[in-house]
């Protein structure tokens, strides 16, 4: 998956993220993906991958995205 392609799933779902891509092999379908988002306030860990899952889970169903790597924070 091409990195801007990713962003832009992930800024359609959380517009007012900071968002760091990372990918781990080189084929760019094993990512880490560093999301971080005032939309997380109040939530918990669970539910802001939950988040994050289903902003990408378009690239996830068609095999763009193989393998995930989450990390999520709240912007202040």
């Amino acid at each position: 998956m091409h990195r801007p392609d990713l962003l832009a799933l992930l800024q359609r779902s959380l517009p007012d993220a900071e968002l760091d891509v990372v990918d781990l092999t080189g084929t760019m379908d094993h990512l880490r993906v560093s999301v971080r988002s005032q939309a997380f306030a109040g939530k918990s860990l669970m539910d802001r991958h939950r988040m994050v899952e289903a902003a990408l889970s378009e690239a996830r169903q068609d095999g763009r995205i193989h393998a995930l790597e989450i990390r999520t924070d709240l912007l202040e």
